[in-house]
């Protein structure tokens, strides 16, 4: 969390391939939208391309560690669904990741209002 035009500021990925819901897979998404969320509210900040790296083959995907790295400026990750390898190498570097199928202003807001609660709570 860092300072941002409030107290509270969050850098959020979101997996879409509409840009209006959350609708991709971790290694399905071919871009995140990156998003800062503070108190105010939420602000669009850059569509960040990455490599899908789905292994369907069951081999270990050679993408995940880029596509895991290039989010590690990111507090959260909102997708439909993650692996637990990648899930597990994202929460190493504090990047929580949270299921959603929600459109994607709904999903930052909620974000926002669970970030605000836990600040005050501290």
């Amino acid at each position: 969390m860092k300072k941002g035009r409030g107290k509270m500021a969050i850098k959020v990925a979101v997996a879409s391939s509409d840009g209006k819901i959350v609708n991709q897979h971790f290694g399905h998404a071919r871009r995140f939208l990156i998003f800062e969320v503070d108190e105010q509210g939420y602000r669009f900040i850059e569509d960040r391309p990455v490599v899908p790296h789905c292994a369907c083959d069951g081999g270990p995907p050679p993408a995940l560690k880029t596509a895991v790295e290039s989010l590690s400026d990111c507090q959260a990750v909102l997708v439909t669904m993650i692996g637990y390898g990648p899930q597990e190498k994202l929460a190493s570097q504090g990047v929580r990741c949270i299921i959603s199928h929600d459109i994607i202003s709904d999903a930052l807001m909620g974000l926002r209002n669970l970030e605000s609660n836990r600040s005050s709570a501290l």
